[in-house]
Formats: C-alpha cells, sequence, structure tokens
C-alpha cells in the first residue's frame, strides 16, 4: 500500500466524526462501538508503540482478535497517526485497506489478521511465550476478545495454559456487551481468576477505571481486565 500523510493531532472527542466517515454495509456496528473507550485508553494512555515503532522489537503488541466490526480500531489507528484519516470513507470498499475484517498484510499497525472467533488469544499466548524464548522481558502483549469469544474452546485451553505458565506480559481485555450464548458462574472474571490470572472488571466507559485497571501490577500473573458495557441490542 502507498503511503499516506498521518495527523496526530486528535483528541477522543475527534473518535465520533472519524467513526462517521465509515459508511456502507455493515452489521457489526455495536462489536464496534462496545470497543471505542477502551481502545482508546489503551493506544492513548498505555500501548509502547507508534507508527515510528511498528517494526521495533521491543514495541508492545495489541492483537484484536475481537475483528468483526473494526471501525473503532481503524478510527483509534487513525486519530494515533498510523494512517491518514482520508482512507477511512472508503471502508469496506473493493479497493480499500480498511476491510471488514482486519488484514495485517494492508492496516498499518495492525499485528494480526482477525474476525473469526477464538483465534486471538492464543495467538497472543503464542507471542508472550515467543517474546519470552527470545528473552524480551519489555513488550507487553495485549489482546482484546469479546465476551462470545469465551464460547469457543480454544479460548478456554489458551486461559488455562497461560495462566499454568506464568505469562505476566500477556494482558487479555474482555469486552462484555452481554452478546455470549453461555453465562460463567461467578462472572467471566471468575473464569480467568480460576486458573490464577489477576482479574479486574471494570467499567467500560470510565477512562480513569480502564487506565487504573490497565496499570494494576500482576508479578508473575497474565492479566484481565472485563470491560462491561451495555448489552448488545
Amino acid at each position: 500500500m502507498t503511503s499516506t500523510a498521518v495527523h496526530s493531532a486528535y483528541a477522543y472527542a475527534d473518535l465520533p466524526r472519524l467513526m462517521a466517515l465509515m459508511t456502507g454495509d455493515e452489521k457489526h456496528g455495536p462489536a464496534a462501538t462496545s470497543t471505542l473507550d477502551a481502545l482508546w485508553v489503551l493506544y492513548d494512555r498505555v500501548l509502547r508503540v507508534s507508527p515510528e515503532s511498528v517494526d521495533d522489537a521491543e514495541r508492545d503488541r495489541f492483537l484484536l482478535s475481537k475483528g468483526h466490526g473494526p471501525m473503532a480500531y481503524y478510527a483509534v489507528l487513525a486519530a494515533r497517526g498510523f494512517f491518514s484519516e482520508s482512507l477511512l470513507p472508503g471502508f469496506g470498499s473493493y479497493d480499500s485497506p480498511l476491510g471488514h475484517h482486519p488484514d495485517r498484510l494492508l492496516v498499518p499497525g495492525a499485528e494480526i489478521s482477525s474476525g473469526s472467533l477464538g483465534h486471538g488469544l492464543p495467538l497472543a499466548v503464542g507471542t508472550a511465550l515467543g517474546l519470552r524464548a527470545q528473552g524480551r522481558g519489555g513488550p507487553a502483549v495485549w489482546v482484546l476478545i469479546g465476551d462470545a469469544e469465551l464460547d469457543e474452546g480454544s479460548n478456554h485451553e489458551a486461559i488455562a495454559y497461560a495462566g499454568a505458565v506464568g505469562l505476566e506480559r500477556l494482558h487479555t481485555l474482555v469486552i462484555d456487551n452481554a452478546s455470549a450464548t453461555h453465562g460463567r458462574p461467578g462472572g467471566i472474571a471468575s473464569r480467568f481468576a480460576a486458573e490464577g490470572w489477576s482479574t479486574t472488571t471494570v467499567d467500560g466507559r470510565d477512562h480513569q477505571a480502564l487506565y487504573e485497571a490497565y496499570t494494576a501490577p500482576h508479578p508473575g500473573r497474565p492479566h484481565a481486565v472485563v470491560a462491561r458495557v451495555e448489552p448488545k441490542i
């Protein structure tokens, strides 16, 4: 893809306008809007990655497992300068790099191609293991999943394994918009806690609560943040 000029002087208040630039037939609107605040706080205040450091081995990694309905992700990437907002109106069109599911070969800043449920967390486990094997203890690995992805068995295998081997640089952000088919006794966080994870559950629209949850210490354990938002209708 040819490079385009980028702009970085954006604030959270700009995100609705950036989202509105993406039009067309998109059936996963709630999947996008449910992630907006959590993504913004993560990219604005926590992740150590920028357009200049996307190839730096010491960068933090963010994996969007909830790749269906990626408009909020694209809006945040544009706001943080990974690509120009001029790409947003072409969202989902034939010749646009911004597809209905992100393609890591086309979207600047995207670590994985995603959209199929249940893939992102296992990939994040593998990423964290790879960094550990390389002796890189600095980069954090973050993965965003939806609560409905916990219907997939692959995620439960990943949760169990990550807890057992103490992948403390692994962080899972679960967006809970009450769309899962199967409930969890004790809530979503209890599933992670049972496998030895550090966990916290917060209001997914409260930016300060999200920041404090993201940065809570969890030595020797992976960390899960459950961000509750309004139920999907």
